[in-house]
């Protein structure tokens, strides 16, 4: 009997350790981004979920991951202590604003049109300004489409939903979406369309696309705490398990 109450108590102990590092709670927040993390039958899931969840498991810890709409999600990581965000992209304005861990997953962004829109030519970027462009709320592609000279309620349409982007491009009520490739094409399946066939891309935002999506501390975080997630995160690139997760989802 005393073997098994020194077991339990050890679980017991090990299961508070695992909500926190350095028996500092952790927060986690992200928002419905498909395929890299959004809710699917009440669970959260994508390819930047499972490598972040794939970190948790190499530190031994375990935390719940909360979604919400992205303005608000960046807001929380910049505001709450010890809160990891991810998929984030890095900017110059972001830079200084959170403490960054590593790429976890790629990203190419580009404006996509309607495939039916032979009207639309753009050679470089100034071409795009005489569109109705669809972004969402402070994400990286509209932050850079505003230090370009783009302007809200001219140009550029936001919004807080990523389907809603593909929905006003259907209707015409928008020239360009501006899209991850992955994403763009997750979200027209679900739709039922096939992205070759309803979609095309007519200018790669270059300038955003180097590097990929990241997960970050927000800036009241222990730099003890930022650099073992930094660890974990090297040891499963390291082991083949980061190789393994986006193998699953980019074949």
């Amino acid at each position: 009997m005393k073997k098994i109450f020194s077991v339990l108590w050890v679980l017991f102990i090990l299961s508070i350790f695992s909500f926190s590092v350095y028996g500092q709670p952790i927060k986690i927040v992200t928002e419905n981004f498909p395929p890299y993390n959004y809710e699917e039958n009440g669970k959260i899931t994508g390819v930047s979920t499972e490598i972040v969840r794939a970190v948790l498991q190499e530190l031994n810890i375990k935390v719940e991951i909360k979604v919400y709409p992205w303005a608000r999600t960046l807001m929380v990581a910049r505001h709450d202590e010890n809160t990891l965000i991810y998929s984030i992209g890095r900017n110059q304005k972001r830079e200084n604003q959170y403490k960054w861990i590593g790429v976890i997953a790629p990203a190419d962004f580009y404006l996509f049109a309607l495939k039916n829109r032979v009207d639309i030519k753009i050679k470089i970027l100034a071409d795009a300004k005489k569109y109705q462009i669809g972004t969402v709320r402070e994400d990286l592609r509209e932050q850079y489409l505003i230090s370009k000279g783009f302007i809200k309620g001219k140009n550029i349409q936001s919004t807080n939903r990523y389907l809603l982007g593909f929905q006003k491009l259907l209707s015409k009520r928008i020239d360009l979406w501006s899209m991850p490739e992955l994403t763009a094409s997750y979200i027209v399946k679900k739709e039922g369309y096939k992205p070759e066939e309803i979609i095309k891309k007519v200018y790669r935002l270059d300038e955003v696309s180097s590097e990929g999506y990241y997960m970050a501390f927000g800036k009241k975080t222990s730099d003890e705490i930022v650099e073992k997630f930094r660890s974990a995160l090297e040891k499963i690139k390291k082991n083949g398990t980061h190789k393994m997760i986006l193998e699953k989802y980019l074949k």
